[in-house]
């Protein structure tokens, strides 16, 4: 799509925040930590919750990316008031978060939820998806209630996508829902498939790939676990292990977590010129205390040189 065909209204037009970065940085990126009454430990475990706000804190990073399913209830005002008391420490060490909208923003009266999410994040302008400019680095957050590959989403998304500065070494899609998770709904544990929207995207986001230097990552949620997918050179993380109550993955012969079935978790993605790190921090509680591990590792380099098209 050619640039001159984007035209959103001012109202409309997603905003491109800018965070305050040189290189190299870090930052975390995680989802599912569903804040709520502590009390309610079905739907979230409150004690591998905070522990992780906490350790999210003790890294610095520059900024905390949150792929959805912030809150249990999103029109549930108590709960926000648990978001904004257990993560205090992060407004305190001024570290942003930039937020991508998850189904349980959504939960209740929607208009009341967004009231409620967007008070925590006056920044977005009322954007349910936006981007962010990080160095070297383009996030680009989503709301995977609305198709991500038509209508106004879908035309911002190819614009950014086709438009991409020469400067850009890595853009980071961020969403709710998974474009490739090997959970299901009909597991007797829970779970989520993936859904054909998703698996639009991520067609849409391999064919760029293939003729495009900046590497593509994907950061998804709504799977109460870890995996990571390849696919198209895509590399695809489903991180949605901050808290809520765990959903169980087959695992194959191999995979770092085949002994491991919950793994609450948050990335340390670090980011260096044309290199970017990025590292599964698994947390077990044992009698209460918490012990760290990082089970899986992956490190995506820009290539040297710009791929031939496809047929060329």
């Amino acid at each position: 799509m050619a640039a001159t065909a984007f035209a959103l209204s001012a109202q409309t037009k997603p905003i491109e925040l800018q965070a305050q970065v040189n290189l190299p940085f870090r930052f975390a990126a995680y989802g599912d930590t569903r804040f709520t009454d502590p009390k309610n430990t079905d739907a979230s475990n409150p004690a591998v919750r905070q522990t992780l706000v906490q350790a999210i804190a003790d890294a610095h990073p520059a900024f905390i990316s949150i792929g959805g399913d912030l809150v249990y209830g999103g029109a549930n005002v108590n709960d926000w008031r648990v978001f904004d008391s257990e993560t205090a420490v992060w407004a305190q060490n001024k570290i942003p978060v930039y937020p991508a909208l998850g189904n349980h923003e959504l939960y209740g009266n929607e208009k009341i939820a967004l009231e409620n999410y967007f008070q925590r994040f006056p920044q977005l302008q009322n954007r349910r998806y936006y981007s962010v400019r990080a160095a070297n680095t383009l996030l680009l957050m989503l709301d995977s209630s609305l198709d991500e590959t038509s209508g106004p989403q879908g035309q911002w998304l190819v614009h950014e996508l086709d438009t991409l500065p020469s400067d850009v070494d890595f853009v980071c899609i961020v969403l709710h829902h998974p474009p490739f998770t090997d959970s299901s709904e009909q597991f007797f544990s829970g779970g989520h498939s993936a859904r054909h929207t998703e698996q639009a995207l991520a067609l849409l986001l391999e064919k760029r790939q293939a003729n495009t230097r900046a590497r593509f990552v994907v950061f998804a949620g709504h799977v109460h676990n870890y995996e990571r997918h390849e696919h198209g050179g895509v590399t695809y993380f489903v991180t949605g292990g901050g808290g809520a109550h765990p959903y169980l993955i087959p695992r194959k012969a191999g995979d770092p977590l085949v002994d491991k079935p919950v793994n609450y978790h948050y990335l340390l993605v670090e980011v260096g010129r044309s290199k970017m790190k990025i590292s599964m921090n698994r947390v077990e509680l044992i009698n209460g205390k918490p012990n760290w591990t990082t089970p899986d590792v992956v490190e995506i380099a820009v290539p040297m040189v710009m791929p031939v098209a496809a047929g060329k």
